[in-house]
């Protein structure tokens, strides 16, 4: 036999006597676990990946010993046969004792065999005879070895069985052979499946990048376009690839030949023969070199020009993109609010923002100035905290050159400056400094600014729209705040109610951002069963819309809604004692620890029930109990 053959012995031995304990008769005959029709399909389904590799394999081992009445079978790496090939005759003989697709070959099951030997021992093994423990086996002899993935888990079992007169020590050679071959097989399979998902995640980018992308060999022919190229010049694929970059592109001789003496080319407008007209585009073009760090290709980056202009001046100028009927929500606490803001839309009075933080201040700002006749003009948001406060008087109201060392030449135009005629946001004017707030009343009151180091008066026609998570009655006993501009900001006063204010406008707004944090992370959206909202509808929400939308990506990215479970929830009367910061702790490896431990428990230990309740593979359950120790 073999080099290990006292070891096996005592394996056996120990085997045997494992299966005296457990009962199990030596006159049985049938596994003791056979499934069939839906759970066998489902079985052979979870394992299509093994059946596919592993059958090419099993007919050449077949071949080798066709004619002298030996069968080959594949198992899971539970033990159940998935799949026989062998002679008629000794299949037929199999086949009476239910070694059949469906039948468990594990130790509790069918007693001492090769099958349940290499599951057990991990390892290669020969049983011959009497070594069996059940008598119908008696007259088998059965080689076996196990098949494992790239992480060493067992997948599956390679067995060959024929009667035992036949046995050889080279039989069990060929089958770890032929394990080694699937293995093989099963890690290149891996890495070329690894493959398309990089070559998919590098083809979702280059699709996402804003600019038109061109990848272009030496003799000028389009190898790769993304979409934005496509649309940008007009032609289908096909055409483009069919191409010349010459004929897209006159002057691309001299684009070479910059790339070739400067290294690249940069920013330059070029014009661009497109499918309807002629159009002038910014390219960058840039080489790719090979192991010799000779050009083989170029890399063309277009934008339209227009359009980049157009965006800066969107930028430059400020502009409002939220509007009211893109806030999320019907609670008649949200409906009344939207109505009363639309309604003071038009008034050149100034409006105080309140509310907790991530509850929308600047959605509504922007929607108030977007439902205001003042639509068309600028939108200015200034965050008065972000911005140090040597510097917020030069944000806020421009300056002269030379009023400072370092001043830009010309000057600088102010945020009042630049609104004027539209809207002036002021976020968090809580943190603005007392020395600001005397200047700012003035503005308010006057409507005049003055840039640094200039006494010149600079009319402003600007509508201030202000807000803050702080209470500013509380800042003015502290002296924190003045008074006399509380008074002037707080004409109409605009207050946001909290997340749990509003519990009816969460699962509108779950729906909302499932919809856009999967179309973003390029994930399924995860249903949220009933149990699961209840939880979420009764949560507290101290971080409000911005906390919600952020727990809705974490669900997305964990594929699971189990993540919920570590909500904190408190009663109403609890969440009135916390601290209005606290905050949700997530452990998701716990989370996911504790879940798949109680699921096994349920199914006591069975590993293909489990993973079928959990919706996951089998081997990716065995990875995962191997990574949290749930031996």
């Amino acid at each position: 036999m073999k080099d290990n053959f006292i070891n096996e012995k005592f394996c056996i031995l120990k085997s045997h006597e494992k299966c005296n304990s457990l009962g199990i008769s030596k006159d049985l005959v049938y596994s003791k676990k056979i499934i069939k029709d839906e759970e066998l399909k489902r079985e052979l389904n979870n394992n299509s990946e093994l059946i596919i590799i592993a059958t090419p394999f099993m007919n050449k081992l077949y071949q080798f010993v066709k004619g002298s009445n030996f069968f080959v079978i594949l198992t899971d790496g539970d033990g159940c046969i998935l799949n026989v090939i062998g002679d008629e005759s000794i299949l037929k003989e199999a086949f009476n004792v239910k070694m059949i697709p469906g039948a468990y070959m594990d130790e509790k099951n069918m007693g001492t065999n090769a099958m349940s030997m290499a599951l057990s021992e991990k390892s290669p093994i020969q049983i011959s005879g009497e070594e069996h423990y059940v008598k119908a086996y008696h007259r088998w002899t059965c080689s076996a070895a196990p098949i494992k993935d790239i992480n060493g888990k067992i997948i599956g079992i390679l067995d060959l069985t024929g009667y035992s007169e036949n046995v050889h020590s080279h039989t069990l050679g060929m089958v770890v052979a032929a394990t080694n071959a699937i293995e093989k097989m099963i890690e290149l399979n891996n890495y070329n499946r690894t493959l398309q998902i990089s070559k998919k995640s590098i083809e979702n980018v280059f699709n996402s990048i804003q600019r038109a992308i061109l990848r272009v060999d030496l003799s000028g022919a389009i190898k790769t376009i993304n979409n934005n190229a496509i649309e940008l010049l007009g032609f289908n694929e096909n055409d483009i690839k069919s191409m010349k970059m010459w004929d897209l592109i006159p002057d691309w001789s001299m684009v070479l030949d910059e790339i070739y003496d400067k290294g690249s080319f940069v920013d330059e407008d070029v014009y661009v023969h497109c499918l309807k007209n002629k159009l002038q585009l910014n390219l960058s073009a840039y080489p790719i070199y090979d192991s010799s760090m000779r050009i083989i290709e170029v890399t063309c980056l277009l934008s339209d020009i227009q359009k980049t202009r157009k965006l800066a001046g969107k930028i430059l100028s400020g502009q409002a993109i939220y509007t009211f009927d893109k806030v999320i929500g019907k609670s008649k606490k949200l409906l009344s609010i939207i109505d009363y803001s639309k309604k003071i839309a038009d008034s050149r009075s100034t409006i105080l923002i309140t509310g907790d933080s991530g509850t929308g201040k600047e959605v509504f700002a922007q929607s108030i100035h977007n439902y205001s006749d003042r639509k068309d003009k600028p939108f200015i948001a200034v965050n008065c905290g972000a911005i140090p406060r040597n510097l917020i008087e030069s944000e806020l109201f421009g300056y002269e050159e030379g009023a400072f060392t370092g001043a830009k030449r010309g000057g600088y135009r102010g945020k009042f400056e630049n609104s004027h005629g539209g809207t002036i946001f002021l976020d968090e004017i809580g943190e603005m400094p007392l020395d600001m707030q005397i200047k700012l009343l003035r503005v308010i009151e006057e409507g005049v600014i003055n840039r640094i180091g200039s006494s010149k008066q600079i009319p402003v026609n600007s509508r201030i729209i202000a807000a803050t998570n702080k209470d500013l009655r509380e800042e003015v006993e502290k002296g924190n705040f003045r008074k006399d501009l509380f008074y002037r900001i707080n004409v109409l006063p605009v207050y946001l109610p909290a997340l749990k204010e509003r519990r009816e406008d969460i699962p509108l707004l779950i729906d909302y951002f499932m919809n856009k944090t999967s179309k973003h992370l390029n994930k399924r959206k995860v249903e949220i069963p009933p149990a699961y909202m209840e939880r979420l509808m009764n949560y507290h929400w101290p971080g409000n819309i911005r906390e919600l939308e952020n727990i809705v990506e974490l669900i997305i990215n964990a594929e699971s809604v189990e993540i919920i479970n570590n909500i904190n929830h408190h009663s109403s009367k609890e969440v009135r004692d916390k601290a209005k910061e606290e905050t949700m702790v997530f452990n998701l490896e716990i989370v996911e620890k504790n879940h798949i431990k109680e699921v096994l428990n349920k199914f006591d230990g069975n590993v293909s029930s489990a993973a079928k309740a959990l919706g996951i593979g089998r081997n990716t359950l065995y990875r995962k109990i191997e990574k949290y120790s749930l031996y």
